[in-house]
């Protein structure tokens, strides 16, 4: 009896021990972060099985994601692709999906089509061949995957056509020139299907010698499975059933469960996510782990691919952050490897594509979502496996523990964690213990937020390289293009429409030269916009940019300058324009981010006439743009809206006409007027009663656009308003926290100078300390103050227009006019946040929330009583129209006092909006996202 006592107390012992040393010590460490749940126990049974793994991957494409990849400096390019592809390293990823260019934007940029004329076909146009080929230099075992979001204008019939078969099997061709194979190729992204053309797409990938290559349909949904149950025609020709965000939340949501459909599942075929993610490189990875275990456990999903591979984009384009790693700064090498990688290699440097999930060992912990989840895995000879736990919804402690049999290796297993909801080098990918078993059990403790992976396998690794620092591109910048070989992109350019390649000069010029080469408007996946391309540093500011132009057509060519934030559709693009055309007619324009152009200046030239070569110029210098043709001054304009941004050239359309010695030079720093308006109160700092006498209080009030209200930073440093006489000063010129600010006349003093930062803090030269809301209050008469620089809300300011979404926080929908109606009286609802235009709110110098860049919303007949429903109606600048856009989430309508809010705190699709007594509720909140 005593012996039995003492081996039971030994075995206790042994796995209590286990249990300590499988903690990682991170987790040791926060020993305070709660109670225990309760655990989970786990048979792993080697002659059970599932469906087989096929694989994790990521998108290069849908589009222009990876474009600034192949302008990084050789080693730091060599390095990203590492961490993206090399076993042992990083992601280690397993499948590519490779856009296949059709010359039209596809989110982030337009991909150059291999044939942009119908029969003249250039195999190395654009970057995602050669990219393919460095991802298979690292992983020769890697499988590539093809699919069109857009396709050349030239086809015939639209995209579902024999032409886009031909096109595509043209493309095959040309991926193999460059040496490569494609193992899986889809239709037409997003856009549903077409069950016959896919039947015929099948009849002629096998009578080109393509039969290897897999069919995916439809990159949609997953009604795919009910047309392929109907259709046996259609259902032979697919090989994968793939579906796009087929996870909670959609685009970019929780990811919290998954499904498909039971016709789906009962097909037989592979079912795959064949496009996920949409998430910030770090945020996003608990998403991005729980995406793919649930998808395997909710809806039997067996492989998962990440939209986008990286942001190699840009950083004022859309989804700037989002992929495994961002690379927005070729000229300084600098890159982030995200949260995402390390969320990906607990996958793919655990199991193969060919291992097969065991179902009976993957399920929720405790068997319940809230815990977290877990999927099992087994090696083809049946020996390794590896389990794969993530604890992204718990907010406890628990336990796990995993029993081997079924001739499965009982011996030394590893753990690998990562911490996922606290992105850090010191918990990323950390290999944190090795357990042996006892009696053919593991155990191990989870900590809430952590992903963490059990194997018998060996060969993991995590890489070291490190990034340079980042830096702006320094000025003066110049580009000949003549060091560039024919039909190539031109370094830092990255297309937003249509094409813009190396070629030969025209009209008797020597040399290389960019020209945009698609002749007609492609078959676009979003909507229309001119052909431009981007490039250069967003940070430039004060600077002068020139082109040469060559018009091949009668049209217009534009040069941009000043280019920042871009939303989607790529027409939405805040900058600044000299349009010309070639009689001579130009103007100086200003386009936003709602996708409106106004002219700021015009007028008409002599005429520029076809096939001769001008010089164009655009210059700023604070407020003031200057336009120039061939040395010759065409006008000025003054605009505050845009002190920074890149440069860019383009076409009206889709003329075919060249550019040459691209050049920007730096100017000196001139006058920037705005208000500033406060992010916390969505009121603006005014001269009291417009007041010009020295001492007059600046407080807080209604923004009206009023010359009380507009500041101008001069190149001294100095805020001023009314003139230039008259400047922003502590009260006595002091420096204590406290002091409150006033106007005064110019002098000089370090008092009166002030710093307005890029984060929107307005710092003073004298004391270091921040224009502040006096106690953080947002109503009108608020004194504003100095204070020591917090970063709090209320020491933060906005100097002009800001366009965004009105995102619910409560039901994560913006507010939306239905149908991208316009006329007066439409009510805005709730729909999906999609970034189009009517989805996208500016709220203005003058306190109004614009739309489509002439409509404001307002309340219905200009009523004030709660229930009031809200419409759109042209802007006449009455009180109901005018509402305080608040950093706490409220929008506060100035006629009525009350707040925006959605009807009876609804969450679906076309829920109504209205107004209603401000009460904090959190169908009162809204994230300008």
């Amino acid at each position: 009896m005593v012996r039995q006592w003492r081996s039971a107390l030994l075995s206790v012992l042994a796995l209590l021990a286990a249990l300590l040393a499988a903690v990682p010590a991170a987790a040791q460490a926060a020993p305070e972060r709660s109670p225990h749940a309760a655990g989970t126990q786990i048979t792993l049974n080697g002659t059970k099985g599932g469906r087989t793994f096929d694989g994790i991957g990521a998108i290069s494409g849908g589009g222009g994601n990876s474009r600034l990849l192949s302008d990084y400096p050789p080693a730091q390019r060599a390095q990203i692709l590492d961490y993206l592809f090399k076993p042992g390293y990083g992601a280690d990823l397993q499948l590519l999906k490779l856009e296949i260019g059709g010359d039209a934007n596809s989110t982030d940029g337009s991909e150059p089509s291999i044939e942009h004329t119908k029969g003249q076909i250039n195999c190395d146009a654009g970057y995602e061949f050669q990219l393919a080929e460095q991802a298979e230099a690292r992983n020769p075992h890697l499988k590539l995957y093809g699919l069109a979001w857009a396709a050349p204008g030239w086809i015939n019939g639209g995209f579902w056509s024999t032409d886009t078969i031909d096109y595509l099997i043209s493309w095959l061709g040309c991926a193999k020139q460059h040496g490569l194979t494609i193992s899986y190729l889809g239709g037409w992204n997003e856009r549903g299907h077409d069950a016959d053309w896919y039947v015929q797409l099948r009849s002629a990938l096998d009578a080109a010698g393509y039969r290897s290559v897999q069919i995916v349909a439809d990159d949609s949904g997953w009604s795919v499975a009910d047309d392929m149950a109907a259709d046996p025609a259609f259902n032979d020709a697919v090989s994968v059933i793939g579906a796009h965000y087929p996870c909670a939340g959609g685009d970019g949501g929780s990811a919290d469960t998954c499904s498909s459909t039971d016709t789906a599942k009962n097909n037989g075929k592979p079912l795959w996510a064949s496009e996920n993610g949409s998430q910030d490189m770090d945020s996003g990875a608990p998403a991005l782990v729980r995406s793919i275990v649930r998808g395997y456990v909710d809806a039997k999903m067996t492989a998962y691919l990440n939209w986008p591979l990286v942001a190699a984009i840009y950083p004022n384009l859309p989804y700037a952050t989002v992929g495994l790693a961002t690379a927005g700064s070729p000229w300084s090498g600098h890159y982030t490897i995200g949260e995402n990688t390390w969320a990906t290699a607990q996958f793919t440097q655990f199991a193969q594509p060919g291992w097969t999930f065991v179902d009976s060992a993957s399920g929720y912990l405790g068997g319940a979502e809230s815990n977290g989840s877990y999927v099992s895995l087994k090696s083809p000879d049946g020996t390794d496996w590896s389990t794969v736990l993530e604890t992204t919804t718990a907010t406890t402690a628990q336990t796990a523990s995993i029993h081997v049999e079924g001739g499965l290796s009982a011996g030394t297993v590893h753990v690998w964690a990562t911490d996922v909801d606290h992105p850090s080098a010191a918990t990323d990918f950390v290999h944190t213990a090795d357990l042996t078993p006892t009696g053919g059990t593991y155990a191990l403790t989870l900590q809430p937020g952590w992903v963490y992976t059990l194997t018998t396998t060996t060969g993991q690794g995590k890489g070291t390289a490190t990034a340079p620092a980042d830096h702006a591109l320094a000025l003066p910048y110049s580009d000949s293009y003549d060091s560039d070989a024919t039909a190539t992109e031109a370094r830092y350019l990255s297309d937003m429409q249509g094409s813009f390649e190396v070629r030969p000069c025209a009209a008797g010029r020597s040399g290389q030269c960019v020209q945009q080469v698609t002749p007609v408007k492609p078959i676009e996946w979003q909507d229309d916009s001119d052909a431009f391309t981007l490039g250069g540093d967003p940070t430039w500011s004060d600077y002068t940019v020139k082109t040469d132009v060559d018009l091949q057509q009668a049209g217009t060519v534009e040069l941009i300058g000043r280019a920042g934030t871009q939303q989607r559709p790529q027409s939405h693009q805040a900058a600044y324009e000299l349009r010309i055309s070639d009689t001579g007619s130009w103007s100086i324009a200003r386009s936003s981010t709602a996708g409106t152009l106004t002219t700021l200046a015009s007028g008409s030239r002599a005429a520029l006439g076809l096939n001769s070569w001008h010089t164009l110029g655009l210059g700023f210098s604070g407020d003031t743009i200057t336009a120039t043709a061939d040395g010759a001054t065409l006008g000025t304009a003054t605009d505050s809206a845009y002190h920074r941004g890149q440069i860019g050239f383009g076409t009206a359309g889709y003329q075919t006409d060249q550019f040459d010695n691209l050049s920007v030079t730096a100017n000196p720093p001139g006058d920037i007027g705005g208000v500033l308006k406060g992010r916390q109160s969505g009121l603006c700092a005014d001269v009291t009663g417009a007041s010009r006498a020295a001492g007059t209080a600046v407080e807080l009030w209604d923004c009206n656009g009023g010359g009380n209200q507009h500041w101008t930073a001069t190149p001294a440093g100095q805020l001023t308003v009314y003139d230039d006489s008259t400047c922003l000063t502590p009260a006595g010129g002091a420096t204590a926290d406290g002091t409150a600010v006033q106007i005064a006349p110019c002098t000089g003093s370090a008092a009166q100078k002030w710093t307005v930062e890029d984060d929107g803090s307005v710092v003073n030269g004298a004391s270091g300390t921040c224009l502040d809301a006096t106690g953080q209050a947002t109503a009108p008469g608020t004194a504003l103050e100095l204070w020591g620089c917090n970063g709090g809300p209320n020491q933060l300011w906005d100097r002009g227009d800001t366009t965004a979404l009105l995102r619910g926080r409560q039901s994560g929908r913006c507010v939306d006019v239905p149908a991208l109606r316009q006329d007066d009286g439409t009510q805005p609802a709730l729909w999906d946040c999609n970034g189009g235009a009517n989805q996208l709110w500016t709220s203005t110098a003058t306190n109004q929330l614009t739309v489509y860049g002439t409509k404001c919303l307002g309340t219905v007949g200009g009523a004030t009583a709660d229930g009031t429903g809200v419409e759109i109606r042209t802007c006449s600048g009455t009180a109901t129209q005018q509402w305080r856009v608040r950093s706490d989430g409220t929008v506060q309508n100035v006629g009525s006092g009350t707040c925006l809010e959605v009807t009876g705190g609804a969450t679906a699709n076309s829920s109504p909006l209205e107004i209603s007594g401000c009460t904090g509720a959190t169908n009162q909140e809204w994230d300008r996202a």
